[in-house]
């Protein structure tokens, strides 16, 4: 039976008259009741922890703006978290763990079986979810891909080039890589859990994909995703994979064959048109409009999403944005983003 569900579509490869769309991090800060719901929980992770209140910041964008999809609300974080390590998440800053940098530091972390008891509330958000949304909008979950993951377990929080985790490839790989088989054999496990428990679509983000350079690329952005991929559709045949490799640049080209997801998710920094070119002939592709937009709306939002929907008319897409939308995002450029996708 053909699926009823526009994104769902799109990713069995349909062509549709209006694109679908959703919106990274539709669910958060730029939202004023997300900022209420917040303030109630107490920090962050409480709100990530507590199903009732994550089923509520999840629900909030579809109420206000209807988007096709859901994305759980959740963090990547929460894998590392669940395996062992420290988090904490420091106001203004961002987040913080303990480092994974020795064999002894790699070897005391938890066995990928061992995760779920910390990351039920977790599936429950996904199960209340599945029950929650209205019938026509899809729920997708998610999680990091292990390169990104693992460069956060190693510097033990954000940095601009990843430095660590590319010193720690370069300086210790038998560490590296065991770090990456656990990430990668726990977000197998994840995924997993979060489809049995609703999620009709699940999402890989490699945002430091673009840091890894020409056979590292392959191996530790690419392959990774493509082992989980290949298990997901072992398991749950029937539950389409979401890649985004950020910054991949022209190693887009490809994707789709490599990771052998149904869609493979575009940053802004690949033209709409090239994408139709080269990207688009091998399957679904979503982006990729700037979240800079969000800010300062107008005109230049109005031609930029008319743009991107004409380039890729002629194949499978998804709208959405090249990445997440920003803290300073205004609600109202999102509805005229929505409007114009979907009103021409």
């Amino acid at each position: 039976m053909k699926p009823q569900k526009t994104i769902l579509r799109a990713l069995a490869g349909e062509t549709l008259p209006t694109p679908p769309i959703w919106m990274m991090r539709q669910a958060g800060r730029y939202l004023p009741e997300y900022r209420a719901t917040r303030a109630q929980a107490g920090d962050f992770l409480s709100l990530c922890y507590n199903s009732e209140l994550a089923t509520e910041v999840t629900l909030q964008p579809i109420r206000r703006y209807g988007f096709d999809a859901a994305i759980l609300f959740a963090d990547i974080l929460l894998v590392p978290q669940a395996l062992g390590a420290d988090l904490w998440f420091v106001t203004g800053e961002g987040p913080r763990l303990s480092t994974i940098t020795t064999q002894s530091e790699l070897d005391a972390l938890k066995p990928a079986a061992d995760i779920h008891d910390h990351l039920n509330p977790i599936y429950t958000t996904v199960k209340m979810l599945s029950q929650e949304l209205p019938s026509d909008t899809t729920l997708i979950g998610f999680a990091g891909a292990p390169w990104t993951v693992a460069t956060y377990m190693i510097a033990g929080r954000g940095t601009p080039d990843q430095g660590p985790a590319h010193a720690l490839k370069a300086e210790n790989r038998a560490v590296f890589d065991g770090l990456m088989t656990r990430i990668t054999e726990a977000t197998i496990a994840y995924l997993q859990m979060q489809i049995d428990a609703g999620a009709e679509v699940v999402k890989l983000f490699d945002s430091w994909a673009g840091s890894l350079l020409d056979q590292d690329f392959i191996d530790y952005s690419i392959k990774p995703m493509q082992q989980i991929t290949a298990a997901l559709k072992k398991s749950h045949p029937n539950t389409p994979v979401i890649a985004f490799p950020r910054g991949a640049g022209e190693r887009y080209q490809g994707a789709h064959a490599a990771i052998g997801s149904a869609c493979v998710a575009v940053d802004d920094g690949v033209d709409a048109a090239w994408v139709a070119q080269t990207v688009q002939p091998d399957g679904c592709v979503q982006g990729n409009l700037k979240s800079s937009h969000m800010v300062t709306g107008g005109d230049a939002l109005v031609a930029e999403t008319r743009r991107i929907v004409d380039a890729l008319k002629g194949g499978p897409h998804i709208f959405n944005l090249g990445h997440g939308i920003t803290p300073d995002g205004d609600p109202e450029n999102v509805q005229l983003m929505i409007d114009t996708v979907r009103g021409g």
